[in-house]
């Protein structure tokens, strides 16, 4: 279990990331996951780690940052898996409640038509629901699902979840070239979503190391076009995800312990990690000890280096 961040967030701002499940521990294992293929499919909601842990490592950390004069304007559940499958993930809500900032839970809504998941998110102030595809064959290749999964079942529970759920809700949909970015495909899912009604919905493109070499983002022109279609059916909440993050990242003064924490579901650049060190005056070489290690793994994806947490497996 780590805390780490706060990370810079297209949405949330500076967010505190919580991950609360063991590594690559996921219902899905997707083409384009950053941080390789799942190793321990699941769907049965286990206890991994006390709450009282998280909330101490949470509250250690927040007072770290207000000491610092860092702010955080999310606490967000973030994980190297799915973190509907904790089973403490209500409770571990109620309690970072008391440390301030909004509560955020990033899910792929593989689980959100169990009952006990959604009562769970609804104590969240911001939900995000990933809907990649509600074509059956497509949700197949792009989620690789776990075999226990229904897709009839998980659009159902996304719907009955967004008519009772008081928060911000949003949707995130990521394109692969060639897999589900057609526009029939594209229609379907903007149908969908237009009955679901997000706050925002976000179209994701690849834009760091996937699990699959092959995986590409959409060319442009056909963004464009997957945009107006979007837009047509939902509105002004469409926006289109396609750059990289601000390089703001907190570190403190252990770098390597910072990086192996936001490398573990967030893969950094090799141009950010550069200057980290160059304003800590550190050596290159920590970061070579942790690739010897075994530890982080190098990436190349669009021209551009990246280091990630050796977890799942890659091609």
């Amino acid at each position: 279990m780590e805390v780490f961040g706060p990370v810079p967030s297209r949405r949330l701002g500076q967010s505190l990331g919580i991950n609360n499940i063991p590594p690559k521990t996921c219902s899905y294992s997707c083409i384009y996951c950053q941080l390789g293929r799942t190793n321990r499919m699941r769907i049965e909601r286990e206890n991994f780690y006390p709450p009282e842990d998280v909330y101490k490592k949470a509250k250690a950390k927040m007072d770290q940052l207000e000491k610092s004069g860092e702010r955080v304007d999310y606490i967000t559940f973030v994980t190297d898996g799915e973190p509907t499958l904790d089973k403490n993930l209500g409770f571990e809500i109620t309690l970072l409640r008391s440390l301030g900032p909004k509560i955020a839970v990033i899910s792929n809504a593989s689980l959100v038509w169990m009952d006990d998941v959604k009562e769970d998110l609804y104590k969240a102030d911001w939900v995000s629901l990933k809907v990649d595809s509600i074509e059956h064959d497509t949700w197949r290749l792009v989620d690789r699902p776990h075999g226990g999964l229904h897709l009839e079942k998980v659009l159902e529970g996304i719907r009955d979840f967004a008519v009772n759920y008081k928060g911000t809700l949003v949707t995130e949909t990521m394109l692969v070239k060639g897999v589900n970015d057609g526009l029939k495909c594209v229609s379907k899912t903007a149908d969908f979503l237009a009955g679901v009604k997000p706050q925002a919905a976000y179209i994701l493109v690849p834009s760091r190391p996937p699990s699959e070499g092959w995986v590409k983002r959409p060319d442009m022109g056909n963004l464009r076009e997957i945009y107006a279609i979007m837009s047509e059916r939902l509105g002004p909440v469409v926006e289109i995800v396609s750059g990289d993050e601000e390089d703001s990242f907190f570190f403190t003064d252990d770098i390597v312990k910072d990086v192996l924490s936001i490398a573990s579901v967030h893969p950094i650049r090799e141009d950010v990690i550069a200057r980290l060190l160059d304003d800590r005056g550190c050596s290159w070489t920590e970061i070579e000890g942790l690739v010897e290690q075994g530890l982080l793994e190098r990436f190349d994806y669009e021209d551009k280096r990246f280091y990630v947490k050796k977890i799942g497996q890659r091609r």
